[in-house]
């Protein structure tokens, strides 16, 4: 006699080999277009591309985009934007440069109370966002601009230039030192990336955070406290643009204040790019790395080849438009599979669901 199948089983049979390839293609297909663009630019450009010195700068110039990028993906993972990182980035920069050059205070000092105050100043951004119910565009854009005003007030506009002996050299080493032949901010985007893989995949306030991402009305019914995990998003990505500050002064070593806003269209391709990889249709710290090397890749590559001054700006502007569409139809194709996944279990349809639940499109982990 045979038995048969459950729903399941033969839901896992239906999806077969096609069903995984079509999920590995989604997982690993922007590591696959990295790969290739290095084998493109390797073959027209062997004399210079495929070189360590050309590997070396491409990590160190992309080093504290990477950095932003994955300081704008927390809150994304909450379902929200902050828009003030690439004024913070400014912001910090100039503040060390400040205290360092003109006020005298030491090095690793300037570098604590940096990344502390750019804590304090997200968590500002989230209680502005929680607290005032300001749509989270507006609230980090008109935090922003305030810290752009800070910004031209400490430097009265112009730049601050350190003496002529320079900066002291341990500071100044925090960026420049090499490792292993590779650059040590490098090192700092893995250790980075690391740290948020586990926070987000690993420990129960990623998890919560996503499923606020995903729905914060269902979050709030199963009790979790929305409105503290989404400050908790915004502390931690105003950490980031502080540390990120910290190293722009090191590599720059000048304040420049106008410099911060360069970054912040790069950090949102990154982080919006990035949830389409490894773990399509939610944001997520390996693919956020992945997808700042397939910009780093194409950018150094279409330099070399002598692309005009604006083309960065383009190749920014339209990766950020394929970047969402593709993140759209990431979610909506989560979507459509965990209906199917549910069709399959039970045999009836679903049942309309909050969007936090399992197998639903966003965030939910």
């Amino acid at each position: 006699m045979t038995t048969s199948s459950s729903p399941r089983s033969r839901l896992k049979r239906s999806s077969g080999p096609g069903g995984s390839a079509a999920h590995f293609i989604g997982a690993y297909g922007l590591v696959a277009l990295a790969v290739l663009l290095v084998l493109v630019f390797s073959i027209v450009l062997p004399h210079t591309f495929p070189t360590l010195d050309n590997i070396s700068a491409a990590l160190s110039n992309h080093s504290i985009p990477a950095i932003l990028a994955l300081g704008a993906m927390v809150p994304i993972v909450t379902g929200k934007f902050d828009l003030s990182i690439g004024f913070g980035l400014g912001l910090a920069h100039v503040v060390v440069m400040q205290l360092v050059v003109n006020e005298g205070w030491t090095w690793p000092v300037v570098c604590l109370a940096v990344i502390l105050g750019g804590t304090v100043v997200g968590a500002l951004n989230g209680i502005i966002v929680e607290f005032a119910r300001i749509d989270s565009f507006i609230a980090t854009l008109g935090t922003g601009s305030i810290m752009l005003a800070f910004t031209g007030w400490i430097t009265n506009g112009g730049r601050i230039v350190p003496p002529p002996q320079g900066l002291p050299a341990a500071f100044t080493d925090i960026y420049g030192t090499k490792v292993f032949g590779l650059p040590l901010p490098a090192f700092y985007v893995l250790a980075l990336a690391a740290a948020l893989w586990l926070l987000l995949e690993r420990l129960p306030l990623g998890r919560h955070m996503y499923v606020i991402g995903s729905n914060a009305r269902a979050a709030d019914l199963v009790g979790i406290p929305t409105r503290r995990y989404s400050i908790y998003a915004f502390a931690g990505s105003g950490l980031i643009f502080g540390f990120a500050g910290v190293l722009l002064a090191a590599q720059q070593q000048i304040g420049n204040p106008s410099v911060g806003i360069d970054y912040l269209l790069p950090a949102f391709v990154g982080a919006l790019l990035g949830s389409t990889a490894i773990k399509p249709g939610r944001p997520n710290a390996m693919g956020t790395v992945v997808a700042v090397a397939v910009l780093a890749i194409g950018l150094t590559g279409i330099g070399q080849l002598g692309a005009q001054f604006w083309v960065v700006p383009l190749f920014n502007g339209g990766t950020l438009l394929i970047a969402v569409g593709l993140a759209g139809y990431s979610a909506r194709r989560r979507l459509r599979t965990g209906i199917v996944a549910d069709r399959g279990s039970t045999g009836t349809p679903p049942t309309a669901a909050p969007e936090g639940g399992n197998g639903t499109p966003g965030n939910a982990p």
